[in-house]
């Protein structure tokens, strides 16, 4: 009997499967950790007590509840998800766009986003074996090319549209024109991915339920919980009715349902995070703004895209490790992001040594 497991995999594993690489997350330990998006600031000291009481009632015995029945309308009210909409909450946004493109691969199925945009649209797509569609955004500053994305939704007529509201790893927000004009012309659902909602201008939330294609996406992540793993998908109940039969029972764990609970009775206090973070921001933006060499592009977002001088994104990225302050590397990962780096905006104190470390870095090598 041969026991070659390599080779069986081979033999069995799906070829697309097999020329993919693992999703990479660059280990933090020992860093200032400005690479994920992560709201740096911890849980609010004074809803500790309360919710060490609420877990400790937790019947972990038992399975939980499926319904989330009692986190149901905690969410609706913290978010301000509109009564006409239903709701799917999910392991994270990843298990929510994995649910969409389950239910939608049908045959022929085709998936579509403009790029560069967030990998997990077309990566959970080519894991489900379903077509995905990229549509390049414009050259000057990552906006929607609506031509360019009518004429693609046209000639695929694709079964769902992912738009990131702000879009990552860019951070900015789309035209809300533009956006209508791709509703109007899909034949198929539209998920607004609303991730970085808490730090944004502008939402479609509350349009979900009231037109007939849009589905919106929410993540607590983003709002300072993503150790929880919990995303809300609200559209109209005709689309979560179905999706909802492909979610895996008991999804949504029991210690999860309990702290997210807890939280969302104080929707201030993330609030308070929320705006320390925004204003943070602009003093980041600035920061980078000032640096010679550097483009900083607008986000709506917790992070900023930037844009070192030519070839030097590598080294830059290396050195700031070296100094212990972890970014992302976006330098190959799509033409558009050629010589580009992302930071998220962390404590002041984080973000004054990455702007140092950073200024250090360009001039070490005759940057300025």
């Amino acid at each position: 009997m041969s026991h070659d497991a390599a080779a069986r995999a081979r033999d069995q594993v799906r070829e697309e499967i097999q020329a993919l690489a693992p999703y990479a997350v660059h280990p933090a330990a020992g860093l200032i950790k400005l690479d994920a998006m992560e709201n740096p600031y911890g849980w609010p000291t004074e809803l500790t007590q309360p919710w060490l009481e609420a877990i400790a009632r937790a019947e972990l015995n038992r399975y939980p509840d499926p319904r989330a029945r009692a986190l149901e309308p905690v969410l609706r009210a913290a978010l301000g998800i509109p009564d006409a909409a239903a709701m799917l909450l999910g392991n994270g946004s990843d298990e929510l766009i994995q649910i969409i493109i389950m239910a939608l691969a049908r045959p022929g199925a085709v998936v579509l986003a403009p790029e560069p945009t967030f990998v997990m649209y077309r990566l959970i797509a080519r894991w489900l074996g379903v077509a995905f569609v990229g549509v390049p955004l414009r050259g000057d500053d990552f906006g929607l090319d609506r031509p360019a994305m009518l004429a693609a939704i046209a000639q695929h007529r694709p079964a769902a549209v992912f738009l990131a509201h702000p879009n990552n790893p860019t951070g900015n927000l789309f035209d809300r024109e533009d956006v209508v004009a791709v509703l109007d012309a899909a034949p198929g659902v539209v998920v607004i991915d609303e991730a970085y909602a808490p730090f944004a201008s502008d939402s479609l939330l509350d349009q979900a339920g009231a037109v007939a294609n849009l589905l919106v996406m929410r993540t607590l992540s983003k709002a300072g919980l993503a150790g929880l793993r919990l995303g809300v998908l609200a559209g109209p109940s005709a689309w979560i009715e179905q999706f909802d039969k492909v979610r895996l029972p008991y999804n949504i764990g029991s210690l999860t349902q309990i702290t997210a609970e807890v939280a969302l009775r104080h929707p201030e206090l993330w609030q308070h995070q929320a705006d320390s973070i925004r204003a943070e921001r602009g003093r980041l933006e600035a920061g980078l703004a000032a640096l010679a060499g550097i483009r900083v592009y607008p986000s709506d977002a917790n992070f900023l895209l930037f844009r070192a001088p030519p070839g030097r994104a590598p080294t830059l990225y290396q050195g700031l490790q070296a100094a212990g302050i972890l970014i992302k590397l976006l330098d190959g990962a799509h033409p558009a992001l050629q010589d580009c780096l992302r930071v998220t905006v962390g404590r002041p104190e984080e973000n004054a040594r990455f702007l140092e470390a950073l200024a250090r870095g360009l001039e070490s090598a005759g940057g300025k």
